[in-house]
């Protein structure tokens, strides 16, 4: 299937680059999408950053040189495979496999061998997967915005969660509640007035843009915040079932994991530039979460 092709093309640049220099924005190319896609894609399916796939594949070929017993010195294979000193190769080797780099050429020692990613069509869903397509005319959302990395990053560390926290506990989401006005027509009256968009404008290629935000329409207060347009999308639209708040990461997080594994390898679909909303309201006095993503079909 084309998307499994994509994804497996991606792996073998990464692959044939591995003594040499990655380029992500070259990765994403390959799979025909953003950096930011491909990564936060690469995370949910696999359950490991695409940063630490990389490493481990890189002292795992590193380990594999070093037992064979050849000439080279450790510096050399440090260098190698992208480490500026023999002490930062030994502290990240010893932390993969539980010895020195010295010590990876003693007969019968252990290491550990991470393989080759390879991207193949499983046969899954047995579980039904509550999902439904919309197309929407666009429409305009404004509220609080920040910039993240990818890989989670920065000094402090921030990420879209931390941002939440910070809002809610200074009052940010209750103040942007209180202006929201109403929720529009087109989209369920049991949700929350207070929603999140991701990636709706182009950012640095390792970083994303995230915005707590309200719909704007009649009644909504916009001074002070930012706004920014959603243009016509089709959307696929997925549904969880209602839980308790202290089920909402595990329930996000699957959510989100079988719509990269088993919805879109399968659908004819592909992201639209990874737009994306993640919504939540109330039913029953449960929580509930719909994650719309803007898709097009697949040329």
């Amino acid at each position: 299937m084309e998307w499994l092709e994509r994804m497996n093309r991606a792996i073998d640049y990464i692959e044939a680059n591995l003594t040499g220099e990655i380029e992500l924005r070259e990765v994403a190319r390959m799979a025909c999408c953003s950096s930011y896609q491909f990564q936060r894609m690469f995370s949910f399916i696999t359950d490991v950053t695409l940063a630490e796939y990389i490493r481990r594949r890189r002292l795992t070929l590193a380990a594999l040189e070093l037992q064979r017993g050849g000439t080279e010195k450790v510096i050399d294979v440090a260098l190698k495979y992208g480490y500026e000193s023999p002490i930062s190769f030994a502290r990240a080797f010893h932390a993969l496999h539980g010895i020195t780099p010295a010590m990876a050429r003693q007969e019968g020692i252990a290491l550990k061998a991470y393989p080759r990613l390879s991207f193949l069509n499983t046969i899954k869903g047995a579980e039904a997967m509550n999902y439904r397509i919309e197309t929407k005319e666009c429409f305009e959302v404004f509220g609080i915005e920040g910039i993240f990395r990818v890989d989670g990053g920065g000094e402090p560390p921030q990420t879209p969660a931390k941002l939440w926290e910070q809002s809610h506990a200074n009052g940010d989401v209750k103040r942007l509640e209180a202006c929201a006005g109403a929720l529009p027509s087109f989209v369920s009256h049991d949700l929350y007035p207070v929603q999140a968009v991701c990636s709706y404008r182009k950012t640095e290629p390792d970083t994303f843009p995230y915005m707590l935000c309200a719909f704007k329409g009649d009644g909504s207060n916009t001074d002070g915040y930012t706004s920014i347009c959603i243009p016509a999308h089709t959307w696929a639209i997925f549904s969880s079932e209602p839980h308790p708040w202290d089920q909402f990461d595990r329930t996000i997080d699957l959510l989100y994991k079988r719509f990269y594994t088993e919805w879109l390898p399968t659908s004819g679909y592909e992201q639209a530039d990874g737009l994306e909303f993640e919504m939540n309201g109330e039913k029953d006095g449960l929580n509930y979460i719909e994650l719309w993503f803007a898709v097009r079909k697949m040329q």
